[in-house]
């Protein structure tokens, strides 16, 4: 069974909406782990049915070494990003572990991907949960 860890922050909407469209698609095939960077993100996530949650920098840290697969915003890789919410920790610990990344091209800080074209957000999550269908369907 894989282990997909969803990060989020702020309100929790993009991951609650990828934690959703996944578990229509794969079911009980993974455990979804949300991980918000605030309490408030980890409660939406929860309530669009992860099977568990932690909130904060540490339980980010530890938890996405653990994990087969990360989805979430470019942002949770980069230092101080989401109104400060991704801790340069948090940055460092999820773009050194040996998950897998599925990041959302969205963006709030001041960073520009050239030469990417602006897909709405739910064509992005139906993409990730395609290609992550696939992957567990592929035994």
């Amino acid at each position: 069974m894989k282990k997909i860890c969803v990060i989020d922050g702020q309100g929790g909407g993009i991951g609650s909406l990828v934690i959703r469209k996944l578990h229509e698609a794969c079911g009980t095939q993974i455990e979804i782990i949300a991980l918000g960077t605030n309490a408030i993100a980890t409660t939406q996530m929860l309530k669009a049915r992860a099977n568990r949650g932690a909130s904060g920098e540490n339980a980010i840290r530890v938890t996405a070494q653990q994990a087969d697969i990360i989805i979430g915003p470019l942002s949770i890789i980069l230092a101080n990003s989401m109104m400060g919410e991704v801790t340069p920790k948090i940055a460092e610990a999820v773009s050194s572990c040996k998950a897998t990344k599925y990041l959302l091209p969205l963006f709030q800080e001041n960073a520009v991907i050239i030469g990417m074209p602006t897909i709405p957000l739910p064509r992005l999550v139906e993409e990730i949960v395609e290609k992550i269908s696939l992957l567990v369907n592929e035994k």
